[in-house]
Order: structure tokens, then C-alpha cells, then sequence
């Protein structure tokens, strides 16, 4: 009897264990924000969240407040939803709120490759050098002679040079940049004498075309990556989409190529000395290559198809850019040199750059995260003091809480291009209950913002300065809606459409 009595105990003990790691037995302490674990253990509020992010942080916030906690998967996430509050997360020390931790993981999860420190560090110095000042110029005219030579490409190809071409925006969009990108960064096949230079030409863009393939395959995958909410059969081809990059990553197959930008060479050559192993190397290089590309074509998806459902803005911007090119000095007609957009040019643009802030504004939905180091305290705006529990994580989400703000944005889901261009050319404001909200849009990040940034708005921008100086543009259909965006990808960066939308373009001079 007494050894039944034993092994009762054993199992209840592990049932009790068991329920007290889902979370079963936490409550709300003293001065901790409002607990809501929902009614699944473990899973807690996860599949509502999976299902529509946005409208379930809406229901908390109406039901909760501007602060509450919540169980997603296991993790207790206290969401501060009061952007005029947004600055005691942002501004607090690493040591007590780590923007790293999250992102490390992340990093393992989907990409195979462990950060560290010394990884971390590796990549703010290659960051600071290539992605600002100068190297960031260099990166950008890489750019721009890739974006040239990839739509000059798919143009040839299409037929006639002044006949109409048709296809998927999104697809249009993704593609071109990604495939510019793609080359600018990771370089072109070598080449010797005019014949091996067309060869590698052609080699280089089905090369691109290829990647771009596969990583949309990946792409498509990632949000169940991230949440680990894969069926075991998806999670069989994304293992197999890992190994394929991890292969074409691979430091061997990347130093087959010429003209690689200084941004990977240099990480890599760290990357060596540190002693990492070339099979993480080339996980690393996925990464990177993700990192820059995931986003900055949907967006340029999102600008083009606000601006040609709205003439008015189209016409704006085009007058705009018109502008700029002939103060320029240059002069765009048939058979002429291709157009060579500087960096004084694109800093000569503030209603593009109005038209490109309202884009993310609508589209971009990241998810800002820091773990809990320490028990601390934190003060919301209105005064009132709240403790947040060692373990858990607070997060931010600009997209519910600032971005479709009516108070700050009226009409906040409506596309208006020149939202952010003040009268008189200083920096436009943005206001609260009557406080002025520095956090009014955060498209990337706060605190920690993504560092490359200005190379995505550069590569933003110079795509929508190519096609506005070479192309005509019209939707085939424009009583069809802009399409509504796909609510798995909410927190994951720039939100990607539901469907694609059918537009014509044909050379302009």
C-alpha cells in the first residue's frame, strides 16, 4: 500500500508541476497590470491571437485598458497600448528590458544560427560602416544599377517597348526589388570580355529569379516558423527550404561571385577570425539576406498601389520626381543614358517621403518585444505605476496602439499622401488628449531601430522613382479595393495583401 501511496504522490506531483509550468496557477500580484490567460492552458489566448492579431488587441485594450498581460504559448506578454507611455519601455536599460533575447531566438528558431555577443557585435559595426555615411551610399548606387538592369530585363522580355504590359502588382513589386537587392548585396557571376559579361548578365538574373522563388516558398512559411504552429508535413519542406539556403549561403558558393558588397564580406571575414564554423556562416548570411529583403519589396507593392488608386497623389509625387530630375540636369528619352539617381536627388523629395511614411503607416505592423530581466516597476503617462514580473515579456504594438489612432490619424485607414508634410517644412506634429506623441509612427521600431532602414527607404524610394521617371501606370481595374492584408504576418514587419491585383505599364519617353 505504501508503494502506491508513493507513486499517487509522484504522479500528482507531476500533474501539480505540470499545471504550475502552463501557468495554471498564477494570479495577479499587487499593482501587476490585468491578467488575462484565457481558458487554454499553456496556449492561453494564442490561436486568437494567430488567428487576427489586431482585432484581439483591440478587444483586450477595450476590455482591459491601456495595459494588461496576457499567456501567448506559454509566454506571459504584457501589452502597453498608450503611445503617449511608450517611452518608458523604449528608454529603459537593456540590463533591466532586453530588445536581444527575443530576437536571438528567433534568430535559432527560423534560421539556425545562435547569436552571441560577439555576433551581435559584429553585425552593429558592418551595420555602422555599410548601412550609413558613405558605405551606405555605395550600397545604394549598387542598388540602383541592379534595379536598372533587372526592369530593363523583365521589359525586353515583355514584348514591345511602348506596348502595354500586364501583371500582379505584388508579384511585379517583390520581385523587381528583391531580385536588385539580392544582387546588390550578394554580388554577380565573374565575367571576362563582352560575350562572358552578357552571359554572366543572364546568368545573374535567372540566378535572382531563382532565389526569389525559393524564398517566397520560405516566406510564406514564416509566421507558422515563428509560432511554431507548422503541420508536420510544412515543417518537412521548410527544413528542406533551410538546407537549400544554407547550401547556396554557403561561404564557398558566395565567394564564386564578384563585386559582393563590403556589408557581407566584412561580417563574414569576422565571422572567420571569430572561429564560427562556414556552416553557421552561411545560416548567418540567410539571415541577413531575409532581414533586408522580407519587407522592402511588399512595401513597394503597398506605395504603388495607394498612389495609383489615388490620381491625385500620383500626380503629386510624378510632378515631384519630374522635378527633381531636370534640376538635375539630366534628360530622360528613348535611347538615352539611363537615369542616375543621386543622393541629393532623393533627399529633394518630401512628398514622396510623405507618401512613403503614410505606406508604412497603413503596412507596416511590427511587433516591438523585450524581455523581463529584473521585477521592475514602470510609469504609464497618466501616472499610474505598474510592476512587471521577471520572465515575462513587454511588448509594444504601434500598429493598434498609435497607427490607427484616430486622435493622432484621422481617418487612419484612409491613404493620404501628404499626412506628414507640414506648411512651413519642419518636422510635422502629432497629438494626443493635447500632449504631443513623439511615437506617432513606428515602422521601425523604437530604441532599437532596425539599422537597416534608410537602405530600405532608399531602395523604396529608388524603385518609386524609376518607375514614376520611366513608366506610365494605371490599375486594370480602379473601382477594385486596395485588397485587405493578410492578418497572420501582423507583428512581423510589412504586412503582405491577401490577393494580388492586376496593373498595365508601359514606357513613358
Amino acid at each position: 500500500m505504501a508503494f502506491w501511496v508513493m507513486v499517487l504522490c509522484a504522479i500528482l506531483a507531476c500533474i501539480l508541476g505540470g499545471l504550475y509550468l502552463v501557468g495554471a496557477f498564477r494570479q495577479r500580484r499587487a499593482k501587476e497590470p490585468p491578467l488575462d490567460k484565457g481558458l487554454i492552458p499553456w496556449l492561453g489566448h494564442a490561436l486568437r491571437y494567430q488567428k487576427d492579431g489586431v482585432d484581439f488587441l483591440q478587444r483586450m485594450q477595450k476590455k482591459h485598458g491601456d495595459i494588461f498581460t496576457v499567456l501567448l504559448g506559454g509566454h506571459y506578454f504584457t501589452f502597453v497600448m498608450d503611445p503617449l507611455s511608450f517611452g518608458a519601455i523604449v528608454n529603459e536599460a537593456r540590463t533591466r528590458l532586453d530588445f536581444t533575447l527575443y530576437i536571438s531566438q528567433i534568430v535559432a528558431q527560423v534560421f539556425g544560427f545562435q547569436h552571441s555577443e560577439m555576433t551581435r557585435k559584429i553585425l552593429e559595426t558592418a551595420n555602422t560602416k555599410h548601412l550609413r555615411g558613405d558605405g551606405l551610399m555605395v550600397l545604394t548606387q549598387a542598388m540602383m544599377d541592379s534595379l536598372h538592369r533587372v526592369m530593363w530585363h523583365s521589359l525586353s522580355s515583355a514584348g514591345g517597348q511602348k506596348s502595354w504590359k500586364q501583371g500582379g502588382l505584388f508579384h511585379f513589386s517583390y520581385n523587381m526589388v528583391f531580385k536588385a537587392g539580392y544582387l546588390a548585396v550578394f554580388g554577380n557571376a565573374q565575367s571576362k570580355g563582352v560575350k562572358d559579361k552578357e552571359d554572366a548578365e543572364r546568368s545573374d538574373l535567372a540566378d535572382s529569379e531563382d532565389v526569389f522563388v525559393e524564398f517566397r516558398k520560405f516566406d510564406i512559411f514564416f509566421p507558422g516558423l515563428v509560432s511554431s504552429t507548422l503541420s508536420p508535413r510544412d515543417k518537412k519542406e521548410v527544413e528542406s527550404l533551410k538546407r537549400h539556403f544554407w547550401n547556396i549561403f554557403s561561404v564557398k558558393e558566395v565567394y564564386k561571385k564578384e563585386n559582393i558588397s563590403g556589408w557581407v564580406t566584412d561580417q563574414q571575414e569576422q565571422l572567420d577570425e571569430a572561429g564560427i564554423p562556414e556552416s553557421m556562416q552561411g545560416r548567418f548570411l540567410f539571415s541577413l539576406l531575409w532581414a533586408f529583403q522580407a519587407n522592402s519589396g511588399p512595401a513597394s507593392f503597398w506605395l504603388l498601389a495607394y498612389l495609383m488608386k489615388n490620381p491625385k497623389a500620383m500626380d503629386e509625387v510624378r510632378k515631384e520626381v519630374d522635378r527633381v530630375v531636370g534640376e538635375s540636369g539630366q534628360e530622360v528619352r528613348a535611347g538615352g543614358p539611363v537615369l542616375n539617381v543621386t543622393k541629393e536627388m532623393l533627399d529633394k523629395t518630401p512628398i514622396l517621403d510623405s507618401a512613403v511614411q503614410e505606406t508604412l503607416r497603413l503596412a507596416a505592423a511590427p511587433m516591438l518585444i523585450r524581455a523581463v530581466m529584473v521585477d521592475l516597476e514602470i510609469q504609464m503617462n497618466d501616472g499610474r505605476k505598474y510592476l512587471l514580473r521577471k520572465g515575462d515579456r513587454v511588448a509594444l504594438f504601434p500598429f493598434v496602439a498609435a497607427h490607427m489612432d484616430p486622435e493622432i490619424h484621422p481617418d487612419p485607414h484612409v491613404f493620404k499622401y501628404d499626412r506628414f508634410l507640414s506648411l512651413d517644412g519642419t518636422k510635422k506634429k502629432f497629438y494626443k488628449n493635447g500632449e504631443k506623441v513623439k511615437y506617432f509612427s513606428m515602422p521601425w521600431g523604437a530604441g532599437s531601430m532596425c539599422p537597416g532602414r534608410f537602405f530600405a527607404t532608399n531602395e523604396l524610394k529608388l524603385f518609386a522613382f524609376l518607375m514614376l521617371t520611366y513608366f506610365d501606370m494605371q490599375l486594370v481595374n480602379m473601382e477594385e479595393e486596395i485588397p485587405p492584408v493578410t492578418k497572420s504576418r501582423c507583428g512581423f514587419g510589412v504586412m503582405q495583401p491577401t490577393h494580388d491585383v492586376q496593373f498595365r505599364y508601359r514606357l513613358r519617353h
